[in-house]
């Protein structure tokens, strides 16, 4: 994978980890992508940062953008958060509340 786009896979992935559908209801968080009940239920920031990736995933290919670039190189600034929860080193309640927050700050 192109290093520009390793930060918005980290977001997606933790946002889906942190959501309802994965959380609470336990589906992978594929089936929450893939099925359209399941994405109509995510919360509005994982949507965001899934259209973010996507179009980042869009400008690999994009011919335009391979000649001054597809954006910034990775920042490892999601790493930790990402590393915790893929070991399952993590608070279930504590991350629902992070999305909570996060997701009413969207909306403002």
């Amino acid at each position: 994978m192109v290093a520009s786009c390793k930060d918005q896979l980290k977001q997606v992935a933790i946002c889906l980890q942190r959501s309802p559908c994965v959380m609470i209801e336990r589906h992978t968080p594929k089936e929450c992508v893939e099925v359209p009940e399941l994405h109509n239920e995510l919360p509005d920031l994982c949507k965001a940062q899934l259209a973010t990736f996507l179009e980042c995933k869009r400008g690999i290919v994009d011919m335009r953008k391979r000649i001054r670039g597809n954006g910034t190189l990775s920042t490892g600034k999601y790493d930790e958060q990402y590393s915790k929860l893929s070991e399952g080193n993590f608070d279930p309640r504590e991350e629902m509340k992070k999305l909570k927050t996060l997701d009413s700050n969207q909306k403002q």
